[in-house]
């Protein structure tokens, strides 16, 4: 039996979880994870990566005597993307890692038309106007600290921070850098057009490594680190959606829908076709963990809006007694509508239509499913046609799986099956798909990934199709 370590930054936790060639999560052992307030203001946010390299450090340390560690083949590394830090030749952070929470890139974003229009941004990078992208960043560092940039060696995203930690070596994550919005989706390189509009070298960023590429082999200061007895190989993997697609057992032009407080809807393609339309609705296009291909996707808020209805007018009894009062309710809900179907905000005000007497809170959490399955719908047609294919199905994972109503509506809505992955892990198996490759123990993810099998539940249209069909044709 052979094994590989996945450390698995995220926002909320840091993990270590053990692998093994089967496809079995053996153990993992977490700690919280948290931003640092910024020094030039208590609203900033900022990430310690000595802190977390510490704390994912400790955790495999904690996992590792529960096997033969002589059998670990390889160490790879996950995390949140766009976050990153210029460092100096010895790979000493210059400034703290900005974390994508961080308010101060907001009006950058607001002013990037003083460099490049916002529309060029999205026709070169392929990437959707969000205010963490890499790319704003470094012009807050170049506008507010501009020392650092003629200080730097090089800029490395926050996996390959914790890389070169364990390695000594430089790289960065193709699935990271394509995060950024600074990259160009023709080329699958870095935009000489951006960067050059910038002021910022192409030089400033290390060569590009793929997903299951070698990245460089562990220390002996990192071995002792992390409580390996021999070094071994650190694996490419990076950006943490591209891992959970591939580990869901999602295949080309099948597109993949990640519930949770945000909805993810994405596509692993070999082509992509956005138009300013597609940008204004949320969507964007970042790199599949597979060079070659691409993962246009749209995101809107989605469990927020039911934790919203669960707190508002149900006053925390439990999702069971929610979910047998929805269930009596018609489709359509008696006229009862969520507009627009998305937690009302101060930018985006919203409203509950067709309250009468008679109608009930279980009115309104239908008709927050149906709303938030309606915008799904719409969503499905758009990526449809930037991916220029047709759903015979849809992928499922993420909390939002396990609303059985829920499901069973996308299923009617949409008229298609449902497939639940049955991965309880997707984002550390595919990372771990690509980390036996990359240590050579299969011969490539595909291969891996057949060989760990994936199961699904499958959710077909019920007698409900009909009645939401005539609703919303």
């Amino acid at each position: 039996m052979s094994y590989v370590l996945c450390l698995d930054c995220g926002a909320t936790n840091v993990r270590a979880i053990l692998v093994d060639d089967k496809g079995n999560l053996i153990s993992k052992a977490s700690q919280p994870n948290s931003t640092d307030a910024g020094s030039e203001n208590a609203d900033f946010h900022v990430w310690n990566a000595d802190r977390i390299l510490n704390q994912l450090a400790e955790c495999a340390r904690k996992i590792l005597p529960e096997v033969d560690a002589t059998q670990v083949k390889g160490v790879t590394i996950t995390t949140f993307g766009v976050d990153g830090a210029l460092v100096n030749e010895a790979g000493e952070l210059l400034y703290p890692v900005i974390s994508w929470k961080c308010p101060r890139t907001a009006e950058v974003m607001k002013n990037i038309g003083k460099y490049l229009p916002q529309s060029k941004l999205n026709e070169i990078s392929g990437v959707g106007e969000f205010a963490f992208n890499t790319i704003y960043k470094l012009i807050w560092l170049k506008e507010n600290r501009p020392e650092l940039l003629e200080q730097a060696h090089a800029w490395l995203f926050i996996s390959n921070i914790l890389a070169y930690r364990l390695t000594g070596v430089m790289a960065t994550d193709r699935t990271m850098a394509g995060t950024s919005q600074m990259t160009d989706l023709s080329t699958g390189d870095w935009s000489d057009e951006i960067l050059g509009t910038l002021g910022i070298s192409k030089s400033l960023f290390p060569p590009m490594v793929n997903a299951g590429d070698v990245i460089g082999t562990l220390t002996p200061a990192a071995c002792e680190l992390l409580g390996l007895p021999s070094a071994v190989p650190v694996v490419s993997t990076g950006h943490d959606t591209q891992f959970a697609l591939f580990g869901s057992g999602v295949k080309e032009n099948q597109p993949f829908l990640s519930s949770g407080t945000w909805e993810i809807l994405m596509l692993r393609t070999a082509k992509a076709t956005l138009s300013a339309e597609d940008y204004a609705a949320g969507a964007t296009v970042e790199y599949d963990s597979r060079a070659g291909l691409l993962n246009p996707g749209l995101q809107w808020i989605a469990s927020g809006i039911i934790e919203w209805v669960k707190a508002t007018c149900y006053n925390g009894e439990s999702f069971d007694t929610m979910d047998a009062e929805a269930e009596k309710i018609a489709p359509g809900c008696d006229g009862v509508k969520l507009v627009p179907d998305f937690l009302p905000s101060d930018a985006v005000p919203g409203s509950i239509q067709g309250l009468v007497l008679g109608r009930t809170r279980a009115h309104i959490y239908r008709a927050a499913m149906e709303a938030l399955t309606l915008r799904l719908k719409s969503r499905l047609e758009k990526l449809e046609k930037v991916g220029g294919f047709k759903s015979a199905d849809l992928l499922l994972v993420g909390g939002g799986a396990r609303n059985k109503i829920w499901t069973q509506m996308r299923a009617d809505i949409l008229g298609l099956p449902i497939r639940i992955s049955n991965v309880s892990e997707s984002t550390v198996l595919g990372a771990a798909m690509y980390a036996f490759a990359g240590a050579g123990v299969y011969a490539d993810a595909e291969s891996c990934r057949d060989a760990f099998g994936i199961s699904y539940t499958t959710i077909n249209p019920g007698e409900q199709q009909t009645a939401y069909a005539a609703l919303y044709c």
